[in-house]
């Protein structure tokens, strides 16, 4: 696979996610729900931190995340470059194209969404906003797609959580989520044909 149709891929995940993004903070307020399905609804959140909403703490956690995820990308685009150099396999290269196009849409809410949206907390947000919500490399993540397939009690005979409400699937994500998980996913399931022996 050549440099130019993985970076066309790339180019596409990143057009999807943005658009998506920019149109959720533009059209919803933070907290604001859709029902597509009963399973599957538009949930507006904002990811402060990592995968599953973890933080580091401190005033600067947020810069070391932003810059830890801007080195990674850095390496991201190494490994990419290098694998399309050696030739390496086709399901190699689309699986770190869409590792990276996911890092680099979500880096882009963390480094610019803070200097370019106003808050999203009781409103609907203003793109270019005059009084924006945070600052450079602060932004939130913006994640939408909620798939809560089961949303009910578990049943008492099941050890330790029985009685008790469990969803699955909890998380709320996005676009560039979706294509990181199914990036890794690739690997891991492609995993010989991905890194063949020699």
């Amino acid at each position: 696979m050549s440099l130019k149709k993985a970076s066309l891929l790339i180019l596409l995940i990143l057009i999807i996610d943005q658009v998506s993004k920019i149109y959720i903070k533009t059209h919803f307020m933070l907290g604001e729900e859709v029902y597509v399905f009963d399973w599957f609804r538009i949930l507006f959140v904002e990811n402060d931190g990592m995968a599953w909403g973890a933080k580091i703490p401190g005033s600067y956690g947020k810069i070391l995340l932003t810059t830890f995820r801007i080195v990674a990308i850095g390496l991201i685009s190494y490994w990419l470059w290098d694998s399309i150099k050696k030739d390496s396999p086709k399901i190699l290269i689309i699986s770190v194209s869409l590792i990276l196009a996911g890092a680099i849409g979500n880096i882009i809410d963390s480094v610019f969404y803070g200097v370019i949206f106003d808050t999203s907390l009781g409103q609907v947000a203003t793109l270019f906003a005059e009084e924006p919500y945070g600052e450079l490399l602060k932004g939130k993540v913006v994640d939408m797609l909620y798939f809560p397939i089961y949303n009910g009690i578990l049943p008492d005979w099941i050890p330790i959580w029985g009685g008790e409400r469990f969803v699955f699937f909890e998380p709320v994500f996005n676009i560039a989520d979706t294509a990181i998980s199914t990036g890794f996913g690739l690997l891991l399931v492609f995993n010989k044909k991905a890194f063949p022996k020699k």
